[in-house]
């Protein structure tokens, strides 16, 4: 009786979590086919009539759907160099012949884990200013690559670990290369864990707008979090349609989760025991 109480009293806490977390997307959503008035007089409310229009009014009026794009290449693009470097290196400080070298390129790494990115915009602007590189997409996608193979690192290399040395010894004896052993035998290995890093990775591009502001100044290059935040002006406060805006902002992160979920949990656990 003990344990079936315990269980219902974990499940229960597991529900008010679940609803905590659920309520304001669930809220925005709702309020996303509404219009001003009745998100004011009845915000918790179903919609009285479903305003179809905010979305419309997001593609055709805010041509979000540039932005949209905009922000699906930075953030897909980065995350996918992001996870090639960060593969290299995991495999470099897993497999190297000099443990010294290897342990202080790993504790840099974990090191720069500490680090705020915020804490490095003023001297990433500068940089990015004299390189040429301001307006520009490469304005996005360098600091987005760099700021995410620290984190990359760390889960990769955890599996790596695990892995046993013999069956790249064995891709050595059948003439395999290092670019061979990465292309055959390690990449297939590590399909989970590049997933969930992928995941990682791009949710935290796609939500970024610090650097997504300060760097980039045309609107046509403009990503989607800044998009949102400038729509609100645009449309005088038009709550129904910013609320449909930031719903469209979800659709991707929420559909790549959906799909891969399974490979991410497999991904959180790959490395952690030994056997």
């Amino acid at each position: 009786m003990t344990l079936q109480r315990t269980k219902w009293i974990s499940h229960l806490v597991l529900l008010v979590y679940v609803a905590v977390v659920l309520y304001p997307l669930l809220f925005v959503f709702n309020s996303s086919f509404k219009g001003n008035s009745e998100i004011v007089l009845r915000p918790w409310s179903l919609p009285g009539t479903f305003q179809w229009d905010n979305y419309v009014n997001a593609f055709s009026s805010s041509h979000i759907g540039t932005y949209f794009l905009n922000s699906l290449y930075v953030s897909g693009l980065s995350t996918i160099i992001g996870i090639l470097l960060a593969t290299g290196i995991a495999y470099a400080v897993t497999r190297m012949k000099f443990p010294n070298v290897s342990k202080l390129v790993y504790g840099a790494l974990l090191l720069s884990l500490l680090i705020p990115p915020v804490s490095l915009l003023i001297p990433l602007y500068i940089m990015i200013k004299d390189m040429g590189l301001y307006n520009t997409p490469f304005a996005l996608l360098v600091p987005y690559t760099a700021f995410g193979i620290p984190l990359s690192v760390f889960i990769i290399a955890a599996f790596l670990k695990s892995v046993p040395k013999e069956l790249e010894e064995a891709g050595i004896v059948d003439g395999l290369t290092v670019y061979g052993l990465l292309g055959r035998i390690v990449l297939p290995l590590t399909t989970p864990t590049l997933v969930t890093v992928f995941i990682l990775n791009f949710m935290n591009h796609w939500n970024e707008y610090i650097m997504a502001n300060l760097f980039l100044s045309s609107q046509s290059l403009r990503t989607l979090p800044v998009a949102v935040v400038q729509f609100m002006d645009k449309f005088n406060m038009n709550y129904g349609a910013l609320c449909a805006s930031v719903m469209i902002s979800c659709i991707p992160v929420m559909i790549v989760y959906a799909v891969l979920q399974r490979k991410i949990i497999e991904g959180v656990t790959a490395g952690s025991v030994k056997g």
